[in-house]
């Protein structure tokens, strides 16, 4: 899949929505228009899969599960992902960048997930970039732990791995908040760190971004967080951009981040003067070593208000833990399929309904 237009080429960007969550965030995506991206679904439950808006839908695992999903088993996830390796890599072919969406601690997501992030980077030689959510509390620890595995199984396959906590979104919505709104507004958080990030690339705006210039960035990046900020008001940008700093989804400050992706939005009415403010706001909180890259997304649909997404990388390299880097190969020189492969999950390793 290539596209060019006046003999530039164009990156491909495929978004991977895996299990219920992911393929939930999916919908999210198509719902809000996203441009310039090609959607995939894929989940071991085909009910559920014929109810997505993806381009491409892969029902994984049909000989293991039959079409009636994982269980919440992650063991069953990973076969799925396994039996369908063939279709998931035929699916990623092309790709230049690879979301790879999920909710944690279920059995497709959680199983299958770091198989498809695998393909993506090892294979398919793809920048990889996870986004995913941490349960909430209230579905228990069994699940949380299950999560806690399944998120560090993906961060070994991935070059960026975001990692959204579910529980953190409750300081974010109102008391009355029903359950199904808190997942609701889980999935849509998924959204928007991928849109966060694909609009700098695919939208033409004030100050554009290139792939290229992500790349430099979220290539190897390791462990990220994702902060967003919104305001309307004459000091709307920077109002924006502190929001997005202090962000209750961010589990830490960005002080310790090598590497900052900075995308502000805001309608025709946005200034070159507020995106000025809000960058140095940014820049302030930011370690003075880090690489930050900023871009301004025109958005008619904003009306008065300006959204600040802050994506803060590289918090692996920074402390100092090493990560494996992948080197974009022909099929000749890379290792054998089972040296590359994430481990099965462990086998007492499943969670309830």
């Amino acid at each position: 899949m290539t596209d060019y237009q006046a003999g530039s080429y164009l990156a491909v960007i495929k978004v991977v929505g895996v299990g219920g969550g992911g393929t939930n965030a999916v919908n999210r995506m198509v719902d809000a228009g996203l441009r310039g991206v090609e959607f995939i679904a894929t989940n071991t439950d085909s009910q559920a899969l014929d109810a997505c808006d993806a381009d491409i839908k892969l029902n994984i695992g049909h000989e293991l599960t039959r079409g009636l999903g994982a269980g919440a088993d992650p063991q069953v996830g990973f076969g799925a992902a396994a039996e369908s390796r063939d279709d998931i890599k035929e699916a990623l072919k092309g790709a230049d960048m690879v979301f790879v969406t999920a909710g944690e601690g279920g059995g497709t997501g959680t199983g299958a997930a770091p198989v498809i992030a695998e393909i993506a980077k090892a294979e398919i030689g793809a920048l990889t970039v996870g986004v995913v959510t941490r349960p909430f509390e209230f579905e228990g620890a069994q699940r949380m732990r299950a999560a806690d595995e399944g998120i560090a199984r993906l961060r070994e396959v991935v070059d960026t791995l975001i990692v959204i906590p579910n529980e953190r979104l409750l300081a974010t919505v109102e008391k009355r908040t029903t359950v199904l709104e808190a997942f609701r507004e889980a999935d849509n958080v998924l959204r928007q760190g991928v849109q966060g990030i694909t609009d700098l690339i695919t939208i033409p705006g004030l100050i554009n971004l290139d792939f290229a210039d992500v790349r430099t960035v979220m290539s190897d990046a390791g462990s990220a967080m994702m902060g967003i900020g919104a305001s309307t008001g004459e000091t709307r940008a920077v109002d924006a951009a502190k929001a997005a700093i202090e962000s209750p989804l961010l589990e830490d400050t960005i002080e310790g981040a090598t590497g900052i992706l900075l995308n502000i939005t805001g309608g025709s009415e946005l200034g070159l003067f507020e995106v000025n403010d809000a960058a140095e706001i940014v820049h302030s909180a930011a370690d003075k070593n880090a690489n930050i890259i900023f871009g301004a997304v025109l958005d008619e649909s904003m009306g008065e208000e300006v959204r600040v997404t802050v994506i803060a990388t590289g918090f692996d390299q920074a402390s100092g833990r090493s990560r494996p880097r992948a080197a974009r190969t022909d099929a000749s020189e890379r290792a054998p399929r089972r040296d590359r492969s994430p481990r099965p999950l462990a086998a007492d390793t499943k969670i309830s309904d």
